[in-house]
């Protein structure tokens, strides 16, 4: 086979995409799930019992074990293969599992940037809620198109009518529904595949931590045994076909055009916990998302194309993920040609050469050497210490990819090094820190790097920098507040003249941006006032 058909056809078969939600929607649970129905692991950790003290497999961290949420986020790569449907030899799927929690959205929105579609999850009791919302408007300022899974339908929760018109008036998106669930909470019988017009049922296993079999019976069948066959009172069984009807005659059908432009959302119901609706999940996700496409560049200017030699941008950098080792890992999306490891590319921030010697292919923590990679494959680069988040690395004709847009900051906070033997361990701990964007570390001009000041969205990325400076660095820390609340960037000439302005306070990032920071929306009010020839720029764009 000629290497550029080779190269479209493992294009082809690629689906990078990243799960977003409101913290506890069940989004670790799902990607659990979602790996389970693949074969990519055996048995759910997720939905284990403390006891046997097992932790999802997207969450390795181990305070994220320890607080039970995601703050990192994690590639998960797996293949998945359905008889007579996709490509040939199936769908190979690149999973960014985020962050839900609200702190961490920063990460989520860097991972983001090397996404070609996600996955919303909603909780069906709860339907959009804030962080999801957020999100959304993440995914849609990137372009990406979204599929939504109603989670948790064996909870009581909202009429499944209710949540597509939320989802119609709170994000503009128009839900298509392609499974329809029957009944809610202990009522719950399946959900009911639209595309074959089946009730779709599964065996429950014991906590849902095997795939159970799976049981398709025709919608006709279905209502003529009756909700009791089902577990299901007949008023409640009856009235999902009854909403059936309702859709067939008020939704439009989908159009994978409106899908991909941003207008359709896909709509699946189902468990994650109780494994309902996963599969028809993970396929019909795989059927309408798109497959890797030619990534747009500041130069030259134009989409670099997929059959162009290899390219590729760092999106993210992780160090520690083997405490052992110390190790520092880029997690770089290839955007163009064949990623080979051991060959050479050209870092574009420098011009100089960079060796891909040591390449892995990720699974949460695990990992085994890479040897080649497509585009939409998510490449880990080991111990790349000269690798930033929006780096772009290419061989051949040069190209620069745009650089990955940032959250101003909203929380400030002053870190002292209570041991002065480790001050060495400090400095060095916050810059590696500053460098993964697990927070930004500010500089006063009088105080430089005594007393840093840590920046970031929430209150939980300063834990987190606590504890991975005590844990991996050995450092003995302490953390002050302060009473800033937001930050506008200005010229250095312009921070000089507004220091001393009420309310205020300067400071520079390692980018030797200068930063005023005000205690409120009334200084920042003031300021603009007293000093009409200042511009002071929201931050928006991390420099590559």
């Amino acid at each position: 086979m000629p290497a550029d058909d080779r190269l479209a056809r493992e294009v082809a078969q690629r689906r990078t995409f990243a799960i977003i939600s409101h913290p506890d929607a069940g989004k670790t649970t799902l990607t659990e799930k979602l790996l389970l129905f693949s074969g990519a692991v055996h048995e759910a950790g997720a939905v284990k019992s403390r006891k046997q003290a097992k932790q999802a497999t997207s969450d390795w961290m181990k305070l994220e074990q320890e607080r039970g949420i995601s703050i990192s986020s994690t590639v998960l790569h797996f293949a998945y293969a359905a008889p007579d449907r996709g490509p040939e030899g199936g769908w190979r799927f690149n999973l960014l599992d985020t962050p839900g929690h609200a702190d961490f959205s920063e990460d989520t929105y860097r991972t983001l940037c090397a996404a070609d579609a996600a996955v919303m999850v909603l909780d069906m009791a709860k339907g959009l809620e804030p962080q999801t919302l957020k999100l959304f408007r993440v995914c849609a300022d990137r372009g990406l198109p979204i599929v939504t899974f109603v989670n948790k339908c064996d909870r009581p929760g909202m009429a499944p009518l209710e949540l597509l018109d939320e989802i119609t008036s709170e994000i503009g998106l128009e839900p298509v529904a392609q499974t329809w669930p029957v009944a809610d909470g202990a009522d719950f019988a399946g959900v009911i595949d639209r595309s074959s017009n089946e009730l779709v049922r599964f065996d429950r296993t014991v906590h849902g931590a095997t795939v159970g079999e799976e049981e398709r019976i025709p919608v006709e069948k279905a209502q003529e045994a009756g909700g009791e066959a089902f577990g299901c009172p007949e008023d409640r069984f009856e009235a999902a076909f009854e909403e059936l009807e309702l859709l067939e005659v008020d939704q439009p059908e989908l159009d994978r055009e409106a899908f991909l432009a941003g207008r359709q959302t896909p709509v699946f119901f189902g468990s994650a916990l109780a494994n309902f609706g996963v599969r028809l999940l993970l396929e019909g996700f795989a059927d309408l998302a798109p497959h890797p496409t030619p990534q747009p560049t500041v130069e030259p200017g134009e989409p670099r194309p997929i059959d162009e030699d290899f390219s590729g941008q760092v999106f993210k950098v992780q160090a520690n993920m083997n405490p052992k080792h110390r190790d520092r890992v880029a997690f770089l999306r290839v955007n163009s040609g064949w990623f080979q490891r051991g060959g050479q590319a050209t870092l574009a921030r420098t011009g100089r050469q960079f060796p891909m010697k040591y390449a892995h292919q990720l699974f949460a923590d695990d990992r085994e050497t890479a040897e080649t990679a497509v585009a939409g494959d998510i490449v880990g680069l080991v111990n790349a210490s000269g690798l930033q988040p929006g780096d772009t690395l290419y061989a051949g004709k040069p190209v620069t990819f745009p650089p990955i847009p940032t959250f101003s900051p909203e929380r400030f906070a002053r870190i002292r090094n209570r041991d002065s033997s480790r001050y060495k361990q400090f400095r060095s701990a916050l810059r590696q820190l500053d460098e993964e964007g697990v927070v930004q570390v500010l500089q006063h001009p009088e105080l430089g790097e005594q007393e840093p000041i840590l920046a970031g969205v929430g209150q939980l990325q300063f834990e987190v920098a606590k504890h991975r400076m005590t844990n991996e660095f050995g450092c003995t820390v302490e953390l002050e507040p302060t009473p800033y609340e937001l930050a506008r960037e200005v010229s250095a000439e312009d921070a000089e003249r507004v220091r001393d302005q009420r309310g205020t306070m300067v400071a520079r990032d390692r980018h030797d941006r200068w930063l005023v920071l005000f205690a409120n929306d009334f200084a920042l009010r003031w300021a603009e006032q007293d000093f009409p020839d200042v511009t002071f720029h929201e931050m928006g764009m991390a420099r590559s």
